[in-house]
């Protein structure tokens, strides 16, 4: 099973509308790099390793578009692109990891001429995509010993296909497990507000085979009190160089829970979602939605007229919670100020 959660076509990028989602497929053309920034910024893509990609391809599309024929011109507009994608959301570490990416390769290559400096960032945002699903497919790997058979895997938030370029980094987990033959069940956190794991986590999994069960943030305690859960399996848009990680809102409630019901909490992400350059997650900008995302439920209100909300989408889960972290280089442990630094070949 393949699901197309963005792709370069033409002249345009072409991405599945994940607000839609489970109730209609629907894909968006973007033919300019405003259109994939509103597309970020609005959610129609999220998932920090998908943002990455779509930063980088709507970088590539504006320069496409750039008409300056000398570098200093290019490169000043190219910035101007990239600034307006810094803007879109501030959290995950992977949009900013893609735009230093794209303008380094513009940098680098400032005595081409002007038509093959296109082109080049056209085929570096592709190269960007087609390395996602690779690096995927190897946390996959490195995680699916972690999984036991007949395990019962609970998840929070969506980080399968939709939320990369394609397998998944969570769910990509889960996946080369059930791949390699293990008889699993997934729980799903709904994943209140924007309902990731209901919308998206259920549908990707059902599409896949792999057996789930949808239930409330709330249920999780009662479920893993109940002994019907054994492991924890999570992504991460943003992690501190102390292991400390920023996810969507409600996996550190998560994290506290299983760590109360002895259960082990792990994290999937790709290397290019750890963030050394911060001691902890005190220092990860945490980005508030509009209150409508609370106080409506697909258009309709389900809340009174002007109360006050507050609206983080994500939260810090503390290093000393987490069992380990996955990544395409390896599997860190605890503690993570020296393992996460060694499995990036960094000296202290």
């Amino acid at each position: 099973m393949s699901i197309k959660t963005i792709e370069w076509r033409g002249d345009r990028v072409i991405m599945i509308d994940q607000r839609r989602l489970p109730l209609e497929e629907r894909y968006i053309e973007c033919d300019d790099y405003l259109s994939v920034a509103e597309a970020i910024k609005a959610m129609v893509i999220r998932g920090a390793p998908a943002i990455g990609v779509a930063a980088a391809m709507g970088i590539a599309l504006g320069g496409q578009r750039i008409k300056s024929r000398n570098f200093s011109g290019f490169f000043q507009q190219l910035e101007e692109i990239c600034e307006i994608m810094k803007q879109t959301r501030p959290t995950a570490v992977n949009l900013f990891w893609a735009i230093e990416r794209m303008k380094r390769l513009c940098w680098n290559n400032q005595k081409a001429n002007i038509d093959t400096l296109k082109e080049l960032l056209r085929k570096e945002a592709l190269k960007i995509f087609e390395e996602d699903e690779q690096i995927n497919r190897q946390i996959g790997i490195n995680g699916r010993e972690l999984i036991k058979d007949s395990d019962t895997i609970l998840t929070h938030c969506n980080a399968g296909a939709l939320a990369t370029a394609g397998y998944g980094t969570a769910l990509g987990v889960i996946r080369a497990a059930y791949e390699q033959g293990k008889t699993i069940e997934v729980y799903a956190d709904e994943t209140r507000p924007f309902l990731q794991g209901a919308r998206l986590t259920t549908w990707e999994l059902m599409k896949i085979g792999i057996p789930v069960t949808l239930i409330t943030d709330s249920m999780a305690a009662y479920f893993m009190k109940k002994g019907k859960i054994n492991l924890v399996v999570v992504g991460a848009d943003r992690i501190a160089g102390n292991g400390d990680l920023a996810n969507k809102i409600g996996t550190y409630g998560v994290a506290v829970l299983a760590q109360h019901h002895r259960l082990p909490f792990y994290v999937a992400a790709p290397s290019s979602t750890l963030d050394l350059s911060l001691v902890s997650g005190e220092e990860i900008p945490i980005e508030e939605r509009g209150s409508e995302e609370v106080t409506q439920l697909f258009g309709q209100q389900i809340a009174p007229d002007g109360v006050r909300v507050r609206n983080p989408a994500f939260d810090v889960t503390p290093g000393q919670y987490i069992t380990a972290i996955i990544t395409e280089k390896g599997v860190a442990r605890p503690p993570y100020n020296k393992s996460l630094r060694e499995l990036l070949g960094r000296r202290e």
